[in-house]
């Protein structure tokens, strides 16, 4: 058996068909005569009849010249598509890598479909980042978790000249980190911080020079629980704890479900508003979510968190 040759059908099959593309005998051997490969209409068969015992879907039309194509790829073409738009709707990689990805993923379609997608896709207009770093800073903490070790970065923040100012008066954090997290466009890094001595957040796009150090992490604590904290957060800033009370218009229950997730409390209070209670962190994202529904929602409850939204407005119109 020619594994060689075995290996130049298949990618010939791979490129070339699907359930509605087939190729001739005389296609692959005049690929494989192309590529310095003898094969020939006796050969051929077996080299199928191979294939197929591997596990790989091959139709077979028998003819006066056998026609043959791949059944199955590893991925249907709606889902190369929805994977293509997920990295080109991406705020978080880069004009550069998007475009190397998408055409990756075009890739993995045979010929055909591959030049439907093209025909098809929109580089959207998003705000795109220019730190190509970011794709191998995820790529580090990711291996320091798989080997449960401790990371040293810098982290900085924007001043108001859009210069980058380093924190922690430029010395490095000491991190044990547990999990990544996608959230709003950006990724996160969960973890243990030697400097806060709690579990807490950084955004990996402020990270910069990630050392994976040869200390083993802090153990994660028995009880924590990601998606708790997740929510306790409440899109990944910190706050106090509490439950709030939210009068709400009907047609935003859609908005409520999604964020609070199916089993948030929630009744009907009159025709066209309902209540729900919610477990958040009380700060200032949480106010900014309210606020973007321009009075539909309105924070009721406790007295002490609606002062203190209060307070934020009266604050931003000084």
């Amino acid at each position: 058996m020619n594994k060689s040759r075995i290996l130049y059908i298949l990618k010939y099959l791979w490129q070339n068909t699907d359930d509605e593309h087939y190729v001739a005998t005389s296609d692959i051997l005049t690929f494989l005569k192309e590529n310095n490969i003898s094969c020939d209409r006796k050969t051929l068969p077996g080299d199928i009849e191979k294939l197929c015992e591997s596990g790989i879907d091959i139709e077979e039309v028998r003819s006066r010249e056998n026609q043959y194509a791949l059944r199955s790829h590893y991925f249907e073409l709606p889902e190369i598509k929805l994977l293509i738009d997920a990295v080109d709707s991406s705020k978080f990689i880069t004009a550069k890598k998007s475009s190397e990805l998408v055409d990756k993923l075009s890739k993995m379609a045979c010929n055909y479909q591959s030049e439907e997608l093209k025909r098809n896709i929109y580089i959207s207009e998003c705000v795109k980042p220019i730190n190509e770093q970011i794709y191998y800073l995820v790529d580090n903490i990711n291996t320091a978790i798989n080997k449960g070790k401790q990371i040293s970065f810098f982290y900085y923040h924007y001043n108001q000249y859009r210069e980058e100012v380093p924190n922690n008066d430029g010395k490095r954090y000491r991190f044990s980190p547990y999990y990544l997290v996608w959230n709003e466009d950006h990724y996160y890094a969960v973890g243990f911080s030697e400097k806060h001595q709690r579990i807490t957040t950084f955004r990996v796009d402020r990270m910069k020079e990630i050392n994976i150090l040869s200390f083993y992490a802090l153990p994660k604590p028995t009880d924590f629980n990601l998606p708790d904290f997740t929510r306790q957060v409440f899109d990944m800033y910190d706050g106090e704890k509490e439950k709030v009370m939210l009068l709400c218009k009907n047609e935003l229950m859609n908005y409520i479900i999604d964020k609070f997730g199916d089993e948030v409390e929630t009744s009907p209070t009159d025709g066209n508003h309902f209540k729900a209670i919610a477990e958040v962190s009380v700060s200032q994202t949480f106010f900014a979510w309210v606020f973007q529904f321009n009075g539909d929602i309105k924070i009721t409850g406790p007295s002490s968190v609606v002062s203190r939204y209060r307070e934020m407005l009266q604050k931003a119109l000084k």
